[in-house]
């Protein structure tokens, strides 16, 4: 029952995370393939950058929505149904490692889909609201330092894990057990948002990194 419950939540946030916002609200408004512009990443960034505010709202709100209703099902719904021995947290960690695949390679997009960090942050805003109010503030801070988007997206994958475990563990008392397996998942997160940052992260060792500039642009 315990293996049932965690493929049904595997396959239900990873279909979930497969519906691409950037790919859809650009098809819908611009009637374009975000894949063929820009940095050809199905991501906020590049849709803003390519496409203006508005497409990029879109996506902004359907990256979050889809990481938040994937942990919402897989805690209250699927878990419910089919009780496992893991508490919530642990429960939304795994929900959203699955959402994070499916937006990176969406079965329904030939695979080819976004880097996944909005889905990580909406994971956040429903499990764990204290690491997200001090992680956005720090991924913000980061872009209004560097300019890059791509450093403030890996500083705070790096930063995930560590943070995640010293408030789990020293602030919010939980048991050494669950908050070791909380950052082992979030460990997981963030190297996967790290290896998906590996061509801004070349493009940073040789200086062709696009800065972010906050300016909209019509096509």
């Amino acid at each position: 029952m315990i293996l049932i419950s965690l493929i049904l939540i595997a396959i239900v946030s990873y279909l979930l995370g497969s519906c691409s916002s950037a790919i859809i609200s650009v098809r819908l408004l611009k009637h374009e393939d975000i894949r063929k512009h820009g940095s050809h990443s199905a991501g906020l960034t590049n849709v803003y950058r390519c496409f203006g505010a508005f497409p990029a709202l879109c996506t902004l709100i359907g990256d979050l929505a889809k990481g938040v209703v994937a942990n919402l099902i897989s805690i209250y719904i699927i878990a419910a149904l089919i009780p496992i021995p893991l508490d919530n947290m642990t429960i939304g960690y795994i929900s959203g490692i699955f959402a994070i695949i499916g937006h990176i390679f969406p079965v329904y997009y030939h695979f080819k889909g976004g880097r996944g960090v909005l889905v990580s942050a909406s994971i956040l805003l429903v499990i764990d609201p204290l690491t997200f109010v001090i992680i956005i503030p720090f991924f913000i801070i980061m872009i209004a330092i560097t300019r890059y988007v791509s450093v403030a997206s890996i500083s705070s994958a790096v930063l995930y894990p560590i943070l995640t475990f010293f408030l789990h563990f020293y602030v919010e008392k939980i048991t050494l057990q669950e908050s070791l397996t909380h950052t082992i998942l979030t460990a997981v997160t963030g190297i996967l948002l790290i290896y998906m940052h590996k061509d801004n992260i070349k493009r940073l060792i040789n200086h062709t990194e696009n800065k972010f500039v906050l300016k909209k642009r019509d096509k």
